[in-house]
C-alpha cells in the first residue's frame, strides 16, 4: 500500500474599505476596486440589493445604474436583483433566482456580485456567488453596524435549510468589503446598539485594546451617533 499526502495552502487577502456615499458620481472607490486587475478591458457586475433598504433609499437602484453608466467603457452593470431582507436565507427559491441571474448575465469567475444589505442578504448573495462557477467574485457592502463588524468582513456564507440554521454554506473570502457610513443614518437606535454590542463582545473575547477604545468613546458611539465613523 502506498499513500501520497497532498499539502495545499491557499492564502487569501482582501481589503476592507471605509467610505461615505460610495455611489456618489465622483466617488471612484468601487470602480477602482473592480478595475484593479490589469489586462481585463471591462468587468461585469450584478448587484443584489436588500429590499429593506428601499423604504429609506428608494432611488438606490437608479443611483447604482447612473454610477455605472458613467463608467460604461470599463464596467458592465446588470439589472439589480432584490432579496427579501431577514427572510432571505429561508427561501431556497432565492438561491435559484440568483444562480439564474448570474447565468443570464453571463458572469464568469472574473465577474462580480455586489451584495448590498444586512447580514442575511450578504450570506445569501455570498453563498450564491461562491457556488456559481465554483466561485464568482464577491464585493460585500454591509449596510448595518452589525453587518459591518460581523458578517460583512468575514468569510462565511450560508442559507438555512428546513429545520437547520446555516445548514448549507461555504467559506469563501470576499474580493473586497466596502463599509459605506451613509447607510447607517437610517438605522434605528435598537439596530445601532445591537451592532455595537457585537463589537463589544468581540473586543472582550480577543482584543483588549479595542475594548479600551470602545469604552473611552462610549458616549460618541451611543445614539445619536453621526460622528461615530471617526472612531
Amino acid at each position: 500500500m502506498q499513500t501520497i499526502r497532498q499539502d495545499i495552502q491557499v492564502a487569501f487577502r482582501y481589503d476592507v474599505h471605509f467610505v461615505e456615499d460610495a455611489f456618489h458620481p465622483e466617488n471612484d472607490l468601487l470602480a477602482r476596486i473592480v478595475e484593479a486587475e490589469a489586462g481585463v478591458p471591462w468587468r461585469k457586475m450584478l448587484p443584489v440589493i436588500d429590499e429593506g433598504l428601499l423604504p429609506h433609499y428608494p432611488d438606490l437602484p437608479e443611483r447604482i445604474k447612473a454610477y455605472f453608466a458613467q463608467r460604461a467603457n470599463s464596467l458592465a452593470l446588470h439589472a439589480p436583483v432584490l432579496a427579501a431582507g431577514e427572510a432571505a436565507k429561508n427561501d431556497p427559491a432565492l438561491v435559484d433566482e440568483l444562480h439564474a441571474a448570474i447565468r443570464q448575465a453571463g458572469l464568469c469567475r472574473h465577474s462580480f456580485v455586489l451584495a448590498i444589505g444586512g447580514g442575511s442578504v450578504l450570506d445569501l448573495a455570498g453563498y450564491a456567488a461562491a457556488t456559481a462557477h465554483r466561485g464568482v467574485r464577491l464585493v460585500r457592502m454591509p449596510t448595518t453596524v452589525l453587518a459591518q463588524n460581523d458578517s460583512g468582513v468575514g468569510v462565511k456564507n450560508s442559507v438555512n435549510a428546513p429545520g437547520a440554521k446555516n445548514f448549507l454554506g461555504t467559506f469563501a473570502p470576499p474580493y473586497a468589503v466596502v463599509n459605506d457610513f451613509s447607510f447607517l443614518a437610517s438605522l434605528s437606535d435598537r439596530d445601532w446598539r445591537s451592532g455595537m454590542a457585537e463589537a463589544v463582545k468581540v473586543a472582550l473575547v480577543k482584543d483588549a485594546a479595542f475594548f479600551d477604545e470602545l469604552e473611552a468613546n462610549a458616549e460618541r458611539l451611543a445614539p445619536p451617533r453621526r460622528d461615530a465613523q471617526a472612531i
